[in-house]
């Protein structure tokens, strides 16, 4: 019977290895209570307080190997590294650990015991010594501990760790924030709106604008508009409309009007002529380039001070798309030289004789956005506008606007913009990837359209739970996308089926002897610990193919576990010239026990002419960009990562057949995955859906999966190191290790 483990996120110390080896034994439930002052293990009707303890009788309870003579000294050490400041004797301790790790797996013996975790959690909670190992100067200890953080039992409680630090602060910070709600705001009165400009597709930035402003118009009981801010038509059409409309329903976003920035053309054009009589604007038709500088430089234009008369001449000139017009914009009087450039005299109309995709040829001039936003918002009853911090310099500007208008006030609420290192929300740099061929379309998973990460599995409670924990932060912050794909794993894994998958060009045949006469089928569950989630066949006979790095990783007479059969005894190998497997041949051992085998397998029974396999393509995306970030000088071009789709042609059992195109599942031992659909070829094609784990989310570009992976394009990826000469010279050199234990002869 399993036990239950309560203790609080906020802990300090941290107890690492106890949180790790109840994950690892699974003898005992997670139970994160913010109330509590310490850590409690309730099992067997026993309650135990003491890390120590408590990993003692996990490790038993877990059946992991029993103490020995060394086992004390090692959670002596446990408790005293962190007391330990000095810098000299944390080296010498890592120093120590380093050598007994030389050439030994484990702490003890040669599985993992309660001495591996009690230390490896001491380690894990002192932040100091985790820095000293990143400098890889003990690769001994390294290893150990980082296999020790990479099994899939610690990166589970460590996510559950996080998720409940990320609840805590939710509860405490974000969720505060959020309490404090909208200035000025009344319940049943609040309206939002979501302005997109019809010219694109949606982007996970745009995803948390849209996210904020339906939570804040629901939390007051209020309404949420759709506005399309279609004033410029050389860039607009109306099937972007329609495709942000899906966008937007694809993340869960219902608006309770839609409507158009030119709905309201008229009415602006009439405002801008009340601005010209006013005397506050005027038209100017100074180049681009020489208004830019004039403006940088506080330089006011030669015709700031042209008569009311000249200036609506000219406006009527613009209206009309004369030559003349073409030559000449509108712009607000607002100031030569504040200290804001924003409020230099900003351009408010401009003419364009492009037809609009919704009002045809009949106008010629067209407000730009800062003009119109806050005009609109007004007429349309908006009483928050919730804008990124980018147009914080643009605030004054906006209430310039209203109150030399004379129409109602809006509140402004600023938030960050989402920004993700290798990323580009540029609507201008992405369409460079579309017409350069470089990705499939607007949809490609590379890309951080809402169509893109829907495509690569993320889900919409992901994205919003991810928006709404950023909530309306005013830091602006390259964000690493492990924390969202984290996020997603822990809502697709209680509900994703389990399926299996072979690599054609890696499968390895295996006779087993005592397997069935001729194939079998059983029922087995979809999901082992969620049996709602359904049945599948699985097909067993005496030849299954195994993969080829499984099969180079048996040793002769090993015992190793076919994964929902039994143990198996790997009896021989056959091998090629190159050294790979060729065909093996095992002994099932159905008495076996599947707690003592290192290697469980995953394996699929050889296609006949009673069953088969589908033939499926397995793909994975790289980041499209090799810098985290780029600056306005960077030239694109030069940043592009030379190969970032990469495919795999493998063998899935027949339950995938059952799939629908944007069903999430996994293929155990090698991910999640979303089904993409059927191919032109006919092969069903999965797309890998990143995990959050750091491995994932690395850049592939320059690894060997660039040059191996890339659909058998042998691309190198360009550098700009300068060449050295190997440090040994040519003669390879075998890498020996500094130890004091004792040297055999061979």
């Amino acid at each position: 019977m399993a036990g239950s483990l309560s203790l609080s996120s906020k802990l300090s110390p941290f107890p690492f290895a106890a949180i790790a080896i109840a994950s690892y034994t699974q003898k005992a439930t997670l139970d994160f209570d913010e109330a509590a002052k310490g850590i409690t293990l309730d099992l067997d009707g026993s309650k135990i307080t003491s890390e120590d303890e408590i990993v003692h009788a996990l490790a038993k309870a877990g059946d992991l190997p029993g103490d020995s003579a060394k086992t004390p000294s090692f959670f002596a050490l446990a408790k005293t590294l962190p007391t330990v400041t000095a810098f000299p004797e944390i080296i010498a301790a890592l120093d120590s650990l380093d050598d007994h790790l030389a050439f030994r797996t484990y702490l003890i013996g040669h599985d993992i015991t309660a001495a591996d975790w009690i230390l490896w959690g001491s380690l894990k909670g002192n932040v100091k010594i985790v820095g000293l190992l990143k400098n890889n100067q003990h690769p001994h200890l390294l290893r150990w501990f980082t296999h020790l953080e990479s099994l899939e039992s610690t990166q589970t409680v460590l996510t559950s760790l996080t998720e409940a630090k990320a609840s805590k602060a939710r509860s405490n910070k974000t969720a505060a924030s959020f309490a404090l709600g909208l200035p000025n705001a009344k319940e049943g009165e609040v309206v939002t709106r979501f302005p997109p400009e019809p010219s694109g597709y949606l982007h996970i930035g745009h995803a948390k604008a849209a996210l904020l402003n339906q939570y804040f118009a629901k939390m007051y009981k209020g309404k949420l508009i759709i506005r399309f801010d279609d004033t410029n038509p050389t860039k607009e059409k109306s099937e972007f409309e329609e495709t942000i409309l899906e966008d937007l329903r694809l993340l869960g976003v219902q608006g309770d009007k839609v409507t158009h920035t030119s709905d309201y053309f008229d009415h602006l054009c009439d405002l801008a002529i009340k601005l010209l009589k006013s005397g506050k604007a005027y038209a100017d038709d100074t180049e681009q380039a020489q208004m830019r500088e004039e403006r940088m430089n506080g330089i006011a234009s030669k015709h700031r001070d042209d008569s009311v008369d000249d200036n609506l001449k000219r406006f009527d000139e613009m209206r009309a798309g004369s030559q003349e017009g073409l030559r000449w914009c509108i712009r607000a009087k607002m100031s030569v030289d504040n200290p804001n450039k924003a409020l230099r005299d900003p351009v408010i109309y401009r003419c364009n004789v492009s037809t609009h995709h919704r009002t045809g040829d009949k106008w010629k001039v067209y407000p730009t956005y800062d003009f119109a936003c806050p005009v609109v918002d007004s007429l349309e009853g908006i009483t928050h506008a919730l804008r990124t911090n980018e147009y914080r310099d643009r605030n004054p500007q906006y209430q310039w606007m209203i109150e030399a208008l004379g129409v109602r006030p809006v509140n402004i609420w600023d938030f960050s913009r989402l920004n993700f290192i290798y990323t580009l929300l540029s609507k201008r740099k992405l369409r460079w990837f579309v017409d350069e061929g470089i990705v499939h379309g607007w949809d490609d998973p590379r890309f951080p359209t809402v169509r893109g990460i829907r495509r690569r599995g993320l889900t919409v409670d992901a994205i919003s739970q991810f928006m709404l924990a950023q909530g309306p932060s005013q830091a602006v912050v390259s964000l690493e996308w492990d924390s969202i794909w984290t996020l997603n794993k822990k809502i697709i894994d209680p509900i994703a089926p389990r399926f299996w998958a072979i690599v054609k060009d890696k499968r390895v045949p295996v006779t087993i002897k005592g397997g069935p006469a001729s194939a079998e089928v059983r029922i087995l569950p979809k999901h082992k610990k969620n049996p709602e989630v359904g049945e599948k066949k699985t097909v067993y006979s005496s030849s299954v193919l195994v993969e080829q790095d499984d099969a180079l990783s048996f040793e002769d007479q090993e015992e190793i576990t076919l994964m929902d059969w039994g143990n198996a005894f790997v009896r021989s190998k056959t091998t090629d010239a190159s050294g790979q497997i060729t065909s093996i041949e095992m002994d099932l051992h159905l008495d076996g026990d599947f707690r003592k085998t290192k290697k469980k397998i995953t394996w699929l029974s050889k296609p006949t002419s009673d069953h088969s396999l589908i033939d499926v393509t397995l793909l994975d995306y790289d980041y499209l960009i090799t810098k985290k970030k780029l600056e306005e000088t960077d030239d694109l071009a030069d940043f592009v990562t030379p190969v970032s789709e990469f495919k795999e042609e493998a063998f899935a059992d027949a339950n995938v057949k059952d799939l629908t195109k944007g069903d999430i599942m996994q293929f155990e031992r090698k991910g999640y995955f979303i089904f993409d659909g059927t191919a032109k070829d006919g092969k069903l094609e999965f797309i890998q859906i990143p995990d959050g784990k750091a491995a994932s989310l690395a850049s592939k570009a320059g690894s060997g999966k660039s040059t191996a992976s890339a659909a058998g394009n042998n691309i190198v990826v360009d550098t700009k190191m300068y060449p050295v000469e190997p440090v040994y010279g040519a003669t390879a050199v075998k890498p020996t290790a500094e130890t004091k234990m004792l040297k055999f002869i061979s």
